[in-house]
C-alpha cells in the first residue's frame, strides 16, 4: 500500500468510531493512534455521554494509546481523526509527543491545525508534528453534516409536534 492509501485505511477506522459516536448521540467524530502499523488507541467523541468536556476522540484516543504502552509520550505514533482537532486536542498532541497527525474534514469555526488558528505552527512549542489534512475530507465532513441535518430535522420534528402542526 502507498503511504496515501495506509492513511485512508485507518482514516476508514477512524470513521467506523464516529459512526459509533452518532449512534449514542455524541458529535460523530472517531481517532485512532497508530504505532508500527498497528493500533494501540481508539477513541469517539463522549462529552455528553461522560459528562466530560475533556472526552473528544483525540483525547480518549490518547489515554487508549498511553495505557497501552505505558507511556504518556508516544513518539512515532500517527494519530488519525475524522476532523480537525480544536486547540485543546492539539495541546495534548503536542504533549503526548504524537509525530503525525492525520485529519479528514477542516472545521471552521474551532479548528486548531488551519482553519480558526495554526497552533503547530507556534514556535514556542517544544515537540514539532507533522500535519497531514484532507484524507477522506468528504466522508468524514459528511458524517458530521449528517449528523447535525438529522438533529435539526428532529428538533423541527418535536417543535411541530408539540405545537400541534404537522
Amino acid at each position: 500500500m502507498t503511504g496515501n492509501a495506509i492513511d485512508e485505511a485507518w482514516m476508514g477506522r477512524a470513521l467506523q468510531l464516529a459512526v459509533q459516536a452518532a449512534a449514542v448521540g455524541e458529535v460523530p467524530v472517531g481517532a485512532v493512534v497508530v504505532l508500527d502499523g498497528k493500533e494501540i488507541g481508539a477513541g469517539f467523541n463522549a462529552p455528553i455521554s461522560g459528562c466530560d468536556p475533556t472526552a473528544h476522540a483525540e483525547i480518549r484516543a490518547l489515554r487508549d494509546a498511553g495505557s497501552r504502552v505505558g507511556n504518556y509520550r508516544l513518539p512515532g505514533a500517527t494519530l488519525y481523526v475524522t476532523l480537525e482537532p480544536c486547540t485543546m486536542c492539539v495541546g495534548a498532541i503536542v504533549h503526548s509527543r504524537v509525530s503525525r497527525l492525520v485529519y479528514g474534514a477542516a472545521e471552521p469555526k474551532a479548528g486548531a491545525v488551519q482553519s480558526a488558528r495554526r497552533t503547530l505552527e507556534d514556535e514556542h512549542l517544544n515537540w514539532r508534528v507533522e500535519a497531514v489534512g484532507g484524507v477522506l475530507a468528504d466522508q468524514c465532513g459528511g458524517v458530521v453534516s449528517d449528523f447535525f441535518a438529522r438533529r435539526r430535522s428532529d428538533s423541527r420534528r418535536r417543535r411541530q409536534l408539540f405545537s400541534g402542526k404537522e
